[in-house]
């Protein structure tokens, strides 16, 4: 099938590792021109080497670096179609343990970075055909995952976002989704769980199995079976659905709607 994004321009935040690194290697694979971005010049520089696209470093916690990273993709690029939104979660713990610092930065990384990625992209979508963005979130924002408050409520705030961004700009052919992820293969994974087994004084396959036993599938996803999904609701195959949160978690949310 193809999903049209051939002769695409995304620009990919968080795009040196992870899942960010997986839905821009998806996107170059289908024929896109993909710009990523993230904090670790070197690492990203390799990284775009590796999928054959540009790089632009940028600190996604300094408020001017996201208007910053969008002109200079599009300038790369010719131009922009496609945004993936997408930056590393904040840190685990109980809800007391954070003071108003860690709730600011929660705030300004997984949501504020988002309204400033969009407000910057959006007068290079609006002349685009084919305009898409993609909000990474959480399956945590419809199931709560314990020890994770800071996540928990700040990513719930970038679901609402995209569901309102989809009916405000719908008219302009602008679509908005959002995509929950449950437990994947990535190095933030590793370190919750590294940090749940210091506290339990388990291991990390033992904490590992525990969640699993969770999943209906049985096993966490891989980076590329997230990026499939995000691929496809990024593309013009999508191109009747906006205003979605879709769950990738193999089943771990049990809710109904």
């Amino acid at each position: 099938m193809d999903i049209g994004v051939q002769g695409l321009r995304a620009l990919v935040t968080g795009g040196s590792k992870g899942l960010g690194l997986a839905t821009a290697t998806v996107l170059a694979k289908e024929g896109a021109t993909v710009t990523i971005n993230a904090r670790d010049a070197p690492r990203l520089r390799a990284a775009a080497d590796s999928i054959g696209g540009f790089a632009t470093a940028g600190d996604l916690h300094d408020p001017e670096a996201p208007a910053a990273i969008v002109a200079e993709a599009a300038r790369l690029m010719g131009g922009l179609d496609l945004l993936v939104c997408n930056a590393g979660g904040p840190p685990a713990g109980p809800f007391e343990s954070f003071g108003e610092q860690a709730w600011a930065n929660a705030v300004d990384l997984s949501f504020m970075s988002a309204v400033r990625l969009v407000k910057a992209a959006l007068p290079y979508l609006r002349k685009s055909r084919h305009a898409s963005v993609l909000f990474v979130a959480s399956y945590s924002v419809k199931q709560p995952i314990p020890g994770l408050v800071l996540s928990n409520a700040v990513r719930a705030a970038t679901v609402g976002l995209s569901k309102s961004l989809a009916l405000e700009l719908g008219a302009e052919g602008i679509r908005f989704n959002s995509i929950l992820p449950g437990w994947t293969e990535t190095e933030r994974v590793g370190d919750l769980l590294g940090a749940r087994a210091k506290a339990n004084g388990t291991t990390v396959d033992e904490e590992m199995a525990k969640q699993m036993q969770d999943c209906p599938l049985g096993r966490m996803a891989t980076p590329q079976e997230f990026a499939n999904a995000a691929t496809f609701l990024l593309s013009p195959a999508a191109s009747y659905i906006t205003g979605v949160a879709l769950t990738v978690d193999g089943g771990m949310y049990k809710g109904t709607l």
